[in-house]
Parts: structure tokens; sequence; C-alpha cells
């Protein structure tokens, strides 16, 4: 069947625009819009119903055409406009009025480049199924593709904004059915290190464990167990600073409630949600965070990152170094404890789900490797130990044994009950 053919076809279905017409023919050609290709068709055909008309005297044809090419009309010496187009019911006449309120919904918000997405009705979609179904196409492109493109280009021309079909910083979404338009604005990434400098604080808000977050006398209804967080204590400034809506935090791993994090720091990552500033002063952010958590937290070598950030800080398995004060039920000497310590280094622990997490966490029996165990000093009352592990080791349990879930453990070797009664995070090596 010709191509003639098929736009013949297309006409008998209704009145047609140019769009919806040479969008039935989009994967044909190149270097024209799909309304130059419509208007074209229609003007081919009409000129073949002219033909008809004068050499057979048959002008069914271009009466056919005339609801919907103004060519058409003048050839039969007649007035009047296009009729409403079937298929996609007047939208492409309305392509204006969508480029206006995107530009207006997207005043105010610092971005660079930017994509259009199209929810088209369903009536809309099922006018594409038919005619593709009575029509036999087979080289059109979707409605909503051509919707995407032509507004795009009308707002690139009025915000002198990138179109960016890889990793747009706003997504402008167009709901057809509904008539209204929405935005999703890329998360902007922080990352950098934050050292914690006082226990009893999580990295992340906890629900309260009674109400489960609803708020209870129990946690003066707040909903939180502990009333901060490390997140919380960055939180407001990056909120402050992007003019963000809210934020995710994710750390690389994180220490324990009653753990400090010392030496270089902990590796983190805060998801701005929502941003309408991209561009932050992050010596002046970081500033600010370090001010207002007031000695108890301290954020240092921020930067921007893209989001591939996260995941690489959560699927890194970073070795640990961490420094405990640990006790023992009964005296234990220097030379018998730097034996256990000598046989706990270089070995594979096997750790069962500690108890104490273990309505958190899978039960599952885990393999982690300790480097190095060493004696930093002996006193009467305790030993401070350094530790060099593989990332997910229970360091606690392997001091403790955990009533024999982690072995070996210095509890095992030495016969003697131990317990870690301070822990503090030296580094995370990533």
């Amino acid at each position: 069947m010709s191509i003639l053919d098929t736009v013949k076809m297309i006409i008998h279905e209704g009145p047609i625009c140019d769009h919806c017409m040479g969008r039935q023919f989009a994967k044909l050609s190149t270097g024209l819009t799909n309304a130059q290709r419509g208007n074209s068709l229609k003007v081919a055909l009409s000129m073949e119903g002219h033909r008809i008309h004068k050499e057979e005297g048959d002008d069914s044809l271009l009466r056919e055409l005339s609801h919907s090419c103004s060519y058409a009309r003048r050839v039969l010496g007649t007035d009047g406009e296009d009729e409403r187009c079937w298929m996609c019911l007047g939208l492409f006449s309305e392509l204006d009025k969508w480029a206006d309120l995107a530009v207006t919904a997207l005043e105010g918000l610092e971005y660079s480049s930017f994509l259009v997405g199209t929810k088209a009705s369903g009536l809309l979609s099922e006018n594409e199924e038919i005619l593709w179904s009575e029509c036999g196409i087979s080289h059109a492109e979707q409605l909503k593709t051509e919707m995407n493109r032509e507004v795009g280009k009308l707002i690139a021309s009025r915000t002198g904004k990138v179109v960016d079909f890889e990793r747009p910083e706003i997504v402008v979404m167009l709901d057809i059915a509904s008539e209204k338009l929405s935005l999703q604005i890329k998360s902007l990434y922080i990352q950098g290190r934050y050292n914690k400098l006082v226990r009893g604080i999580p990295q992340t808000r906890w629900p309260c464990r009674n109400c489960r977050g609803k708020g209870c006398e129990i946690c003066s209804f707040t909903g939180k167990q502990y009333p901060e967080s490390v997140d919380e204590l960055i939180k407001k400034d990056v909120i402050d600073a992007a003019c963000a809506e809210d934020t995710a935090f994710h750390g690389a791993g994180r220490e324990d409630i009653d753990a400090l994090m010392l030496g270089n720091g902990r590796p983190f990552v805060v998801e701005a949600i929502s941003p309408k500033v991209r561009t932050i002063a992050l010596k002046e952010l970081q500033e600010a965070i370090n001010s207002h958590a007031s000695g108890k937290v301290e954020v240092h070598g921020l930067q921007i990152v893209p989001k591939e950030m996260v995941e690489k800080l959560k699927s890194a398995h970073a070795d640990k170094v961490y420094n405990l004060k640990v006790t023992f039920t009964d005296p234990v000497s220097k030379e018998e404890l730097i034996s256990a310590l000598e046989s706990l280094s270089g070995a594979e622990i096997h750790q069962r789900t500690p108890q104490r997490v273990s309505h958190r966490r899978a039960d599952l029996t885990r393999k982690r490797y300790v480097h190095v165990i060493e004696l930093l000093g002996l006193e009467a009352d305790h030993a401070m130990l350094r530790v060099r592990c593989e990332g997910g080791l229970y360091v606690k349990e392997l001091v403790s044994g955990d009533e024999g879930r982690t072995l070996p453990s210095l509890t095992g070797i030495l016969g003697k009950q131990a317990k870690v009664m301070e822990l503090d995070v030296v580094d995370v090596d990533i």
C-alpha cells in the first residue's frame, strides 16, 4: 500500500490535524516536524484529488479532505476552518498554553536542564490504537513523544535552558486528563564526613519504640526515641541552603548510639529533596552546621556529588578501626591478654546476628575478619584495645562472645567474661 493510500484511509476516519497526520509517518523521514510532514501529505493528497476532479469530474476526495486541509477548501472555493482533530482533540493547538504553565511553574527555581514528560488520557491513547489498527500504521511515534518534544522546544526557547534526556535537573510532567502540570525536581547530593563527638546520639531519627512515631507520653509526643540525631543536626542547614522540601541521610555504615565517631570521620551523603537552589556555598554551609550542632557533630569536606555516590557508599565494605575500653569479671594478666589478642589477629570470625540487634536484622551467621587487635594499655580495672577489622564485624560481640553466638571471641579464648564499656570509631577506610 502506498503512503497516499494510507493517508486516504486516515482521512476516512475523521478530521485530523497536521501534527497527528504527520506523526503516523514520523519514522519515514527526517528534517521535518510532524506538522510539516502532515501538511505536506494533505497537500499531496489534495493535489491528487484535484487531478481526479479535473480529469474525471469527481470531487469526493477533495470534499473529504476539506474538513482538515485549507488547500482542499481553496481548490473547491469554499470558506471555513479545520474541524477539531478527532485524534488529539485539539491538544496540539494548545502547545503554547502548556508551555506557559511550565514556564510559570519553573519561575524561582535554579536549574540548567529539564525534560518534558506527558501522561496521556485514556481516550487519546485509545484513539491512537484505533487508528493504528484500522489503517495498518507501522511507522508512527506516540502522541506523548511529540507532545514532549514540541512543548520542550517552546520551554527551551522561553527560558534559555536545555533539554537533557539523560540527567535532567527537572522533569515537567503534563497530565492531559486533569489539565494540570507538576514538577519532578532532581535531588541535590552533598557528600562529606562527620565526626560524632558525644555519646547517646543515633545516626538517623529513631521512631519511639512505644508509639512507633505517632507521639506519646513516653517520648513527650515527639514520636522519637532519642531527642536528636546526626541526620537532624545536619538537616536544617541543608534545607535552608538549598531551599529544599526535606533531606534524606545516607551513611557509609553507622556507629552504635553510645559510640563516638572520631578520626577522619564517617563518609555520608545528604540528599536535598526538591531543592530550589542548586549552587550552594559549601564552606558557609559547613560552618553553619558545625556552629548549630554545638560541639555534638562536626562535618567537613563537603562537595556536590552525583546520585551514584549513594549506592557506592551503601555497597562499600570499608575496613574500620576501633578503640575499645574493656572490663573483665576476673583479673587478667598482661601476658594472657596479649596471647589472646594474638590469637584473634588475622582470625576469621563467625558471627550469628547479635541478640541486641536481632529484632531488626535477619538471623544469619556472617563471616568477617579481624586484621589486627592490639593492646594499647592495661589498667587495674580495664584494658584499652585497638581493633582493625573488616566492615560489618560486631566488635562488642567479638569481645563478649554474645553467649557463644560469636566464635572465636576474646571471652572464649580467655575463659573470662569481657565486656566493652566504651567504643570509639577512629577510622572508616573508604
